[in-house]
């Protein structure tokens, strides 16, 4: 049931984002994982994912540095360390690092993250 960081190697998933699974049911089903993922975003400084939605998967950010440009279907808001957003299934969503440090984000998702839920807009 544990995870070490530098353990975890970062990819890039469809949004453009840097991802390291911290915790996903894919690689950890044997320590009890099953239903959800935890992951750690990072966008650059003046970077932006792209505008997607996830059919089936909530996800909660939580942003631990940086500062963003958070598009929330037809909401547009800054976010900052300490704000959490729910992302509800279907929504379109996007973030973009404005602050001068890289942004990031805890991200929790249920069901678990997949690449073949995420529609590229």
């Amino acid at each position: 049931m544990k995870t070490a960081y530098a353990s975890v190697k970062p990819y890039i998933t469809r949004d453009g984002s840097q991802i390291r699974e911290l915790m996903h049911p894919a690689q950890n089903a044997a320590r009890g994982n099953r239903a959800q993922s935890f992951a750690e975003a990072i966008v650059e400084r003046g970077r932006k994912t792209a505008l997607h939605r996830h059919h089936v998967t909530e996800e909660i950010y939580h942003i631990t540095q940086g500062t963003g440009l958070m598009t929330l279907g037809t909401q547009n808001f800054v976010v900052g360390a300490g704000d959490t957003i729910c992302i509800a299934p279907g929504t379109a969503h996007c973030i973009e690092c404005v602050g001068e440090a890289a942004l990031k984000i805890l991200c929790a998702c249920a069901p678990a993250y997949a690449h073949e839920d995420t529609e590229l807009l």
